[in-house]
């Protein structure tokens, strides 16, 4: 029953992931002032690349694709979805994290199995960024841990909701959720912390090389990790909830980041990397000195 639920899930969650991802590509047009494709332009891409073939640099290079896809979709299985669990007692931040890490390698090999140097390039602008946002954000949720004795995201999700909606950790740990959020900009890749793709620099990085079947398939690994990082922050800062819920919040969040994407420029890496490590990385031990020493902000 729990492999039924999960695909279940995987489904549900690609078709709403999906759908929104064509919604904002429509709202980024009207930002800018375009007509921009329509809502269903996304399902068009990935099913075209599917059906077309494409080149291939090797075993390393075709193997990484699979494991890059494979990896994120087992970690968005692992996530409560809404108050959908489809394993009990394995919805928990570290199995999460650790699994998302798996997608991440795996883009990383492919990528660097092409040979090509932009590819390159685009690989460690990506690994430089993650160790540059990783740090405050895992800060911030080690102290969430530390005070509530769980890393379970539904038991985290279900304190906050006890308090209704001023319990929600956006309101009793503002800080907190002011570095996550800006932690989830440097996860989605979006701008201003777009620098390993970069299409005007490095001619897009790690996706330099790939067409056809193997980029449709990337695609989707882009879809289902922007699900993961996405509900990370649903459900550790705005109390998850019901499906409907869950949704309706997860929807905003990421307008917000769409928007702020539409009319923000790209850092340039050094600049990523001084930025996390000044004011989030001070908000972020802020916080979590307020949440442990003072107990200020912890749901009872």
């Amino acid at each position: 029953m729990s492999y039924l639920i999960a695909l279940m899930i995987v489904f549900i969650g690609f078709l709403w992931q999906v759908s929104l991802d064509g919604i904002q590509r429509k709202v980024t047009a009207k930002v800018h002032r375009r007509v921009g494709p329509p809502w269903y332009q996304t399902f068009m891409d990935i099913f075209k690349a599917l059906t077309k073939s494409s080149i291939t640099h090797g075993f390393i290079y075709d193997f990484g694709v699979m494991m890059a896809l494979g990896g994120t979709i087992a970690t968005f299985m692992f996530l409560p979805f809404g108050n959908i669990v489809a394993f009990n007692g394995l919805d928990n931040f570290f199995v999460v994290v650790y699994l998302l890490a798996i997608g991440s390698l795996g883009m990383a090999m492919s990528a660097s199995g092409s040979g090509n140097a932009w590819a390159g390039i685009g690989i460690m602008r990506a690994l430089t960024q993650m160790l540059a946002y990783e740090v405050p954000f895992m800060i911030v949720v080690f102290g969430m841990i530390h005070v509530y004795g769980t890393s379970s995201l539904t038991e985290l999700a279900h304190v906050q909701q006890m308090n209704g909606i001023f319990g929600w950790h956006i309101f009793t740990m503002p800080l907190g959720a002011i570095v996550a959020f800006i932690s989830l900009l440097g996860m989605l890749n979006k701008v201003p912390f777009d620098t390993p793709i970069a299409p005007t620099e490095i001619a897009s990085g790690p996706m330099v090389e790939y067409g056809g079947k193997h980029f449709g398939m990337l695609i989707l690994q882009h879809e289902f990790a922007t699900l993961v990082e996405v509900g990370l922050f649903v459900s550790l800062f705005l109390g998850g909830g019901n499906l409907i819920e869950y949704l309706i919040k997860y929807f905003f969040v990421y307008t917000l980041v769409t928007l702020i994407y539409a009319v923000s420029a790209r850092f340039r890496i050094e600049n990523v990397v001084t930025y996390f490590y000044g004011v989030p990385i001070v908000l972020s031990l802020v916080q979590t000195a307020i949440v442990i020493f003072t107990g200020l902000g912890v749901n009872v």
